[in-house]
């Protein structure tokens, strides 16, 4: 790993570290976003299509795009983007959770550039991508400023970002902290910290800072009848998704 500044947080990456070997486990500790996931891929499809002019219904739609998944855990966005074609490289600074996604990757017969690494790492070596997707990290790192204006660097000109995160206020608290960690024990104890979390204006405002033109954000909204998510163009109030494109002309 590159001895460049890094805005990892080591104590946000042990926890992680904790649960590696359950990220293929849907009843585990990563139950929530094996529940999210869905509605996360909807919203991630959805936006690198309509940027890069791409048909779904296609064999491989995302044939010829090089796309990163940064903190890509056990690999749960980086398959199905290899599936729909994408050239994929995961990185994680969690180093236990790559040789849990190397091995998944292979028994689905996958061929996925997974890396120990970090976002600064790979921008200090020069890599591009044309979609970076940045789901659920940036309330874990040290300095989400610096570490956004990593990823906007490893995009090409034209490039798409996709990042979601937890919007900051007493219903998150309710519904992230003390619902999933301690009345449905979906995660350990501790797993979040609400002083992290970021509201969308926030998000935004981070964005333009770090070079990149905000272009939409939505809400993803779980329902606890029907105990299935949906994305919302209204509600942000909990978990939300934002999308973000580096400038063509840079």
């Amino acid at each position: 790993m590159s001895t460049a500044t890094s805005t990892v947080d080591p104590s946000e990456v042990a926890k992680f570290e904790a649960m590696a070997a359950e990220w293929w486990d849907t009843q585990g500790k990563f139950k929530p976003l094996h529940m999210m996931n869905p509605c996360r891929l909807g919203y991630i499809t959805s936006q690198i299509a309509a940027e890069f002019g791409r048909d779904l219904s296609a064999k491989a739609p995302f044939e010829g795009l090089r796309i990163l998944d940064i903190g890509c855990g056990g690999g749960l966005l980086s398959e199905p983007m290899a599936r729909l074609g994408a050239d994929v490289v995961g990185a994680d600074a969690a180093e236990r959770n790559i040789p849990v996604a190397r091995i998944h990757a292979e028994q689905s017969g996958l061929d996925i550039d997974y890396r120990h690494t970090t976002a600064e790492a790979l921008a200090d070596a020069g890599e591009q991508f044309d979609a970076v997707l940045n789901m659920e990290v940036v309330e874990h790192v040290a300095d989400p400023l610096s570490y956004l204006t990593a990823c906007r660097t490893l995009l090409k000109p034209g490039g798409l970002m996709v990042c979601s995160t937890i919007n900051r206020n007493p219903k998150s608290y309710m519904m992230a902290i003390i619902g999933a960690e301690h009345i449905m024990r979906w995660l350990p104890k501790g797993t979040h910290d609400w002083s992290k979390f970021i509201t969308p204006d926030e998000l935004f405002d981070l964005l333009r800072g770090a070079g990149l033109d905000p272009v939409d954000r939505k809400g993803f909204v779980f329902n606890p009848l029907g105990w299935s998510w949906s994305i919302s163009d209204k509600d942000l109030s909990v978990n939300y998704v934002t999308a973000s494109v580096k400038p063509a002309g840079e």
